[in-house]
Parts: structure tokens; sequence; C-alpha cells
């Protein structure tokens, strides 16, 4: 399951990759918009910005901007720069691999063995998916109002 933190963080996202023109969406407004609690969405932003996803600009044009096009940013590195390793066991984690204390052979082990499949399948579609793609989705199963 993801953090509330990554929830918030996905719809900040969401929020300024909609954004035309070049503006940027200040937190105030990015806050209202989105519902989002504006202490919290700051400490957010902070780290999408240091993970190099968004970029900020002072000023009364100024506000967070995504840093890339849309269709470059995928889903499971960015939860990462969030959540940090989501994988389900420590010895399936691709950026904080640690052998399980309790296992005796990782290619016999039975935990390991019941997750690898389906952690790998999950993986691959976070891996796989861009921001761009998730919100195409939700525009052809919910046109955006105009």
């Amino acid at each position: 399951m993801i953090s509330q933190r990554a929830r918030y963080a996905f719809k900040a996202m969401v929020a300024l990759a909609r954004v035309q023109n070049g503006r940027g969406l200040q937190i105030k407004e990015l806050a209202v918009q989105e519902s989002l609690p504006k202490k919290f969405l700051e400490q957010i932003l902070l780290a999408l910005k240091s993970a190099g996803y968004i970029t900020s600009r002072r000023g009364p044009d100024g506000g967070y901007q995504l840093l890339k096009p849309a269709d470059l940013i995928y889903i499971g590195p960015m939860l990462r720069s969030i959540d940090g390793p989501i994988a389900p066991l420590p010895c399936l984690s691709r950026t904080a691999y640690k052998r399980c204390d309790d296992c005796k052979t990782e290619a016999k082990c039975e935990v390991r063995l019941a997750f690898s499949k389906a952690y790998g399948d999950y993986l691959s579609a976070l891996e796989t998916t861009s921001l761009a793609s998730v919100m195409h989705q939700a525009d052809v199963i919910l046109p955006p109002t105009t």
C-alpha cells in the first residue's frame, strides 16, 4: 500500500502536468485545487524537487512546474522518491536489497517465491507506466469538463 504522502505527491504531479503555457502553480493554489494540506504539500514538493521531478520559480508568475514532460515521468521511480523501496520483502528490492535474516537459501525460500512473480509483475507495470498514460486513461474514462 502506498502512503498518504505518495498519494498527495501523485495528485500534485498530475495537477502540475495539466498546467498549460509554462505557467507554474503556487503551493496555495495547488493545495486548494487538489484539497491537500498546505504544510504537508510543502514537504512533498521539496522531496519531488530534490528528486529532480519539479522546479520552482519565485515571483507573482512563479510556482512549481514539471522539469520534464509527463510521458517521461514513470510511476515506479517517482513512488520510490517519496516512499523509498517498494518491494514487499527486502530480498526482492532492487534499490535496497538485503538478505532476510531468517532465510537459509533465497533460491528455495517459500516466502520469497510466493511474492517474487507478483512483485515482478507489479514492478514492471510501475516502471513502464508514465504519468501521461495514467492521465490519458483517466481522461478517456472521465473526460475533463470545460
